[in-house]
């Protein structure tokens, strides 16, 4: 019979994913808001969000040439895309840089969060809600500590509960969703629809204040929408083979998952247990998601 489990559609995390994950929490969790915070007590505020953009490009560095997660010229000209419109509709001002080292916090923080974002892409197969729960969890804790710990007062609880209610959508659900795209789009791509967040931001400032945007917002958008359409059109298809791979992930009994099972399976779908990947080889339209990760 099929312990409870084997029964759920969700995967827990196993004891492989918390060297992952805990190098993702360090990074990003903990390393990256410290670095940004000092960042931005150096540095002004147009200049910080100009180097924000950095982390969309980090993120995609590393998953291209340190995780070697494939790419061609179109995903790669997409993302110079979106990245340009994002630094465009950040540029309100001519940054003021100041000295270096306010500019290399931003830009060491931006880089923990793409380590942060590759080592997650390693535990994306899991529950999403409890990468993101630990996650915040621990890094909040470590970082309230420090606070603490550096003579720090604690807001008001009006200001606690706002704050609360803002890093719940902002962080909370916003986290639980990356993990799902990181498992189905890879760590590049998910970086570079995360970099449309100017955007969005920008359209929601003129939904809600009214704001009249000029020239600068157009040129952008249309660079965001060119950039996005290239990656949402990418047609990615080739004959490969699939090594032999033992996971556990929330799955049907499509083409990549025929397996037989050690246990009593009501033939509830999706459903998740430990199972086995054989040498596969064939051909049809992916991305770089968990179970495609091989070389060109």
């Amino acid at each position: 019979m099929a312990n409870k489990d084997q029964q759920s559609d969700v995967a827990p995390l196993t004891k492989p994913d918390f060297p992952w994950l805990a190098g993702a929490i360090a990074a990003g969790g903990i390393a990256g808001p410290l670095l940004l915070m000092l960042g931005l007590t150096l540095t002004p505020a147009s200049s910080a969000s100009l180097l924000l953009n950095m982390e969309g490009v980090l993120t995609a560095l590393l998953a291209w040439f340190v995780f070697k997660e494939n790419f061609d010229k179109r995903i790669f000209a997409g993302m110079v895309l979106i990245v340009i419109a994002g630094i465009l509709l950040s540029w309100n001002e001519r940054p003021a840089f100041g000295g270096p080292w306010g500019a290399i916090a931003i830009v060491g923080a931006c880089l923990c969060w793409a380590i942060d974002n590759n080592l997650t892409r390693k535990v994306s197969a899991s529950d999403a809600v409890q990468t993101a729960g630990i996650k915040g969890l621990v890094a909040g804790s470590v970082n309230l500590g420090l606070a603490l710990a550096l003579g720090y007062k604690l807001p008001e609880m009006t200001t606690a509960l706002t704050a609360g209610i803002v890093g719940l959508s902002g962080y909370g659900l916003s986290l639980v969703m990356f993990v799902l795209a990181l498992r189905h789009l890879g760590t590049a791509r998910t970086g570079a629809y995360f970099s449309a967040a100017p955007f969005v931001g920008a359209v929601i400032s003129l939904i809600m204040l009214g704001e009249q945007p000029g020239l600068v917002f157009w040129v952008a958008a249309a660079l965001m929408g060119a950039g996005i359409w290239l990656h949402l059109t990418e047609s990615h298809e080739h004959e490969h083979a699939h090594e032999p791979m033992d996971h556990t992930h929330a799955h049907r009994h499509d083409e990549h998952h025929q397996h037989e099972h050690n246990f009593a399976w009501d033939g509830t779908e999706p459903h998740v247990h430990p199972h086995l990947h054989r040498v596969l080889r064939h051909s049809h339209k992916h991305y770089p998601d968990i179970h495609h990760r091989h070389d060109h």
